[in-house]
């Protein structure tokens, strides 16, 4: 078990990896109301384990184990090959060397201009903290993925719970997902929701950088974001494949 923890913001984001039934979340209390949390508040469980098999490939070593093996065979089928992205003109001077050991602490980069597709927007979005914050090479856009994030928004907006439609299982979501719950609007959550993730760094544990861990692996290839607003805000979520 794990206590929640605190931030400075009124708004949500939480991450979860395959076969784990446990997500963190980080919210904020009224103003004078903020106190420590003791172990197992707010922590989510799913009911029922996940309806479909695992991916083929093990988590990336930065998720956490899950609590139960696979019990069935895992399907064979990998995301397909998009166009890669363009990558930029000119590196960073300071990727001449490389990927970075650690990520520039404070690094709060511009958002790209936005495409008109809130969907391509999200990967550069994360590309852009990727190689201007870490010299990461980019994540490939899983167009094909999309429908499966859009319909997860729109099922954890309805219901309040997120991860929830992970944890039933809706549809093929990847090996590790992060979530922007009830935000203003798609801008606020490619601009404001990727920053504060990014922000986590790495650490061991997964619980208080799990976001940024996902955001920033070399194991993972393709990212699938999703969005849907309603009455109770914008919800996206980032799955990672």
């Amino acid at each position: 078990m794990r206590s929640c923890m605190l931030a400075a913001t009124a708004l949500l984001w939480c991450a979860c990896a395959p076969g784990d039934d446990q997500h963190a979340h980080r919210h904020d209390a009224p103003p004078g109301d903020l106190e420590e949390r003791t172990p197992g508040d707010d922590i989510e469980r799913a009911d029922d384990p996940l309806a479909e098999d695992p991916p083929t490939n093990d988590p990336p070593d930065d998720d956490p184990p899950p609590n139960d093996p696979p019990g069935d065979d895992p399907p064979t089928n990998d995301p397909p090959n998009d166009p890669p992205n363009d990558p930029p003109d000119d590196p960073p001077a300071h990727c001449a060397s490389g990927p970075l050991e650690l990520p520039i602490d404070g690094c709060a980069p511009t958002p790209p201009a936005s495409t008109g597709d809130p969907h391509q927007d999200c990967v550069a979005r994360i590309n852009q903290f990727r190689a201007e914050c870490q010299c990461l090479p980019p994540l490939q856009r899983w167009s094909g993925g999309e429908d499966c994030a859009d319909r997860m928004s729109e099922a954890d907006h309805d219901s309040g719970q997120a991860h929830g439609a992970a944890n039933r299982g809706l549809c093929e979501w990847g090996y590790g997902q992060n979530e922007c719950p009830g935000w203003g609007d798609v801008d606020d959550v490619i601009d404001g929701c990727l920053q504060m993730m990014w922000d986590e760094g790495p650490g061991a544990n997964f619980w208080a950088h799990g976001h940024y861990l996902h955001m920033a692996s070399t194991e993972l290839t393709h990212v699938a974001c999703g969005f849907y607003s309603g009455s109770n805000g914008t919800w996206a979520v980032q799955n990672f494949y």
